[in-house]
């Protein structure tokens, strides 16, 4: 049975037809995933990831815009991205609480290194200071923020966010000075 027949079984709800589709195209799929992550643990999870989504939307495969095997690319590809951009997400919200957690412990521990953190606050614009010492010296949650600055939630998780990136480089380009002034 060719591709085009195999695939219009499989969306008729033919359970044979699509598992014969995705274990010819599952090696292929591999390889690709294998290739662009350079791991062989996320390939395995992605393939087995794109898997399950080409089931559960079989029915949206159109046999007249591309080959079988081109949607599963597609849907390989598209859930690569949604996994690096979720990691990138991950990465930037443990660096900003490490940085959090690093400035308090420098206020409590340091009092004499005050002048510096303001120096680095300073470089923040008023309303992304305010939300970032309101959250985390002074721990409010976004939505008390919010109310106190009258601006949207979002938008004072997005001042937030971008007030621990900002601080970060800052702060990581001001530690050289410090450690070579002892």
């Amino acid at each position: 049975m060719d591709e085009l027949l195999q695939a219009a079984a499989a969306q008729q709800g033919d359970e044979e037809a699509l598992a014969l589709l995705l274990q010819r195209n599952y090696l292929f799929v591999f390889k690709y995933l294998l290739k662009v992550t350079l791991e062989r643990s996320r390939a395995e999870e992605l393939t087995q990831e794109t898997m399950v989504r080409a089931i559960e939307k079989i029915h949206l495969y159109d046999p007249s815009k591309s080959k079988f095997s081109s949607w599963l690319m597609t849907i390989a590809t598209r859930l690569f991205f949604d996994e690096r951009r979720r990691r990138r997400r991950e990465k930037e919200f443990i660096a900003a609480d490490e940085l959090s957690r690093s400035l308090r412990w420098q206020i409590e521990t340091s009092p004499d290194e005050w002048p510096a953190l303001v120096d680095v606050l300073s470089g923040l614009s008023l309303d992304t200071r305010t939300a970032v010492v309101l959250k985390h010296f002074y721990g409010y949650n976004y939505k008390e923020i919010s109310k106190m600055c009258k601006v949207p939630t979002g938008t004072v998780k997005s001042r937030v966010h971008n007030g621990l990136i900002a601080l970060r480089k800052e702060w990581l380009a001001n530690e050289p000075k410090a450690q070579s002034e002892d």
